[in-house]
């Protein structure tokens, strides 16, 4: 049966999933105009709770949100519902930060993204291919919290035939696969009640937009069943968080890859995003929650601004070696709570920023079997591993706000926006629940109560 409604759907920069619902009818409608598009408010997306607006942002005004049609996915957890994402855009042209004028608008994430991989194609004719692993925690009860079931990585007992998560997870595998998403695998995870999703690599835009629609899917089929999927950092302090990792690899006509060593654009990409990885985590690690996940000695990748072969304890891993064809990076540093194209954006921009500047990798290749954090001063000198990520979520914010290169890439702009955004949903989360480690990824979903206004300074 066809679907009946389409969802105009939207990702805001607290990573809040939002949209609209029209019916089919209405939606063709709309398609047949000369510009087609929704308005949305400009203070909704710097508006937190509906009442505590951003510095940066007013009460007036409205973009035009634009569906892009390439996009168009059935919803196998809704089946009556197809969704599309979209482009923010002014409704009337704008001078931009370098005196252009357009109607792109500066808070548009998406098409940040896609600026970022349509520069890198056209200045150095790279390519990119990005996958995500979606780790994620069944919870049945929030209140007290209390996990779906209680297992070991990829044991048996984690998927108990008969049993709900079972269930769960296999009509989330079966809806992925029904809207064109290509499944590589699930399976239990370490934590109580946690799981992981694995989706194919796709180039940059769609992979962030797979990704988006993979949560989504998550999220409902859960709900369906009666339980809370939630991807928040580290729900139970005595196990391993839940990340996001992305799997990117590099690719260029330009750059030979050869099989014992990275190539010439394999190394400055790398390089490129070591200088300004503790600006990243800003956007990667957007709460306060997010640093008791990124710990040393947990699997998560550690603290210390280093890369290793293999070496689960960096935060970029350099893995499949042996195949010139499956090399990539995998950086284990993303947490479920952060925005997709910013953090893409982010570190394919800086990435890409070494390769033009054919950046030199000083930091040596940490693979073990010593981790970085076991080190001392000296021996970790020796691999030229000298810096440490942001350990707080106020260090991060501060790393973000003072890197030149994420401004080059995002614009002035649409940094201060996004920072102002940030500390005004966080100074909520903590007026509301002080004291707590697993601040929700849905937290404007799960908070009830009437919030205060909240002035951002920034």
């Amino acid at each position: 049966m066809p679907p009946g409604y389409v969802r105009i759907q939207w990702v805001d920069l607290t990573n809040v999933v939002r949209y609209r619902v029209l019916p089919v009818k209405y939606f063709k409608q709309l398609l047949g105009g000369t510009r087609p598009g929704i308005g949305i408010s400009k203070a909704s997306f710097g508006r937190v709770q509906s009442k505590s607006l951003a510095a940066g942002f007013t009460v007036m005004g409205e973009y035009l949100y634009v569906p892009d049609l390439s996009t168009l996915r059935l919803c196998g957890y809704a089946p009556k519902h197809a969704v599309v994402m979209g482009w923010l855009e002014e409704k009337s042209p704008v001078k931009t930060e370098d005196g252009r004028l357009s109607v792109e608008a500066d808070i548009c994430t998406r098409r940040a993204l896609q600026r970022v991989v349509k520069e890198a194609k056209a200045i150095s004719d790279v390519d990119f291919l990005v996958g995500f692993e979606s780790e994620f925690i069944l919870i049945k009860s929030t209140d007290p919290i209390e996990a779906v079931s209680y297992h070991s990585c990829s044991a048996s007992r984690g998927l108990a035939s008969g049993s709900v998560e079972a269930t769960v997870m296999d009509e989330i595998a079966e809806a992925l696969q029904l809207s064109g998403i290509e499944l590589l695998m699930y399976h239990a995870e370490t934590a109580p009640g946690q799981y992981e999703v694995v989706t194919g690599p796709l180039p940059p835009l769609e992979a962030a937009d797979a990704l988006v629609h993979t949560r989504e899917t998550i999220f409902h089929i859960a709900a369906k069943h009666g339980l809370r999927a939630t991807f928040a950092p580290r729900i139970f302090m005595q196990s391993t968080g839940s990340s996001a990792h992305a799997h990117i690899s590099i690719n260029s006509p330009r750059s030979t890859k050869y099989p014992d060593n990275l190539s010439l654009y394999e190394s400055s990409f790398l390089a490129g995003v070591l200088e300004h990885l503790p600006a990243i985590v800003g956007f990667a690690m957007p709460i306060p929650a997010s640093y008791k996940r990124m710990v040393d000695g947990m699997r998560s990748g550690g603290t210390y601004v280093c890369w290793g072969t293999e070496n689960r304890e960096c935060p970029i891993r350099y893995t499949s070696v042996g195949s010139i064809a499956a090399r990539r990076y995998e950086f284990r540093f993303i947490d479920g709570t952060a925005n997709p194209y910013l953090v893409l954006a982010a570190i394919l921009g800086c990435g890409h920023l070494g390769i033009q500047s054919n950046m030199q990798l000083k930091v040596k290749d940490c693979p073990g079997p010593q981790t970085a954090a076991n080190m001392s001063e000296e021996e970790r000198n020796t691999l030229s591993i000298t810096r440490r990520l942001p350990l707080t979520w106020e260090e991060a914010r501060k790393s973000l706000s003072g890197d030149s290169g994420i401004r080059y890439i995002f614009g002035d702009g649409a940094v201060k926006k996004y920072l102002a955004v940030n500390q005004v949903s966080i100074k909520l989360i903590r007026l509301f629940f002080p004291g707590e480690l697993t601040h929700s990824y849905r937290f404007s979903e799960t908070c009830l109560k009437q919030i205060p206004k909240v002035k951002a300074n920034v």
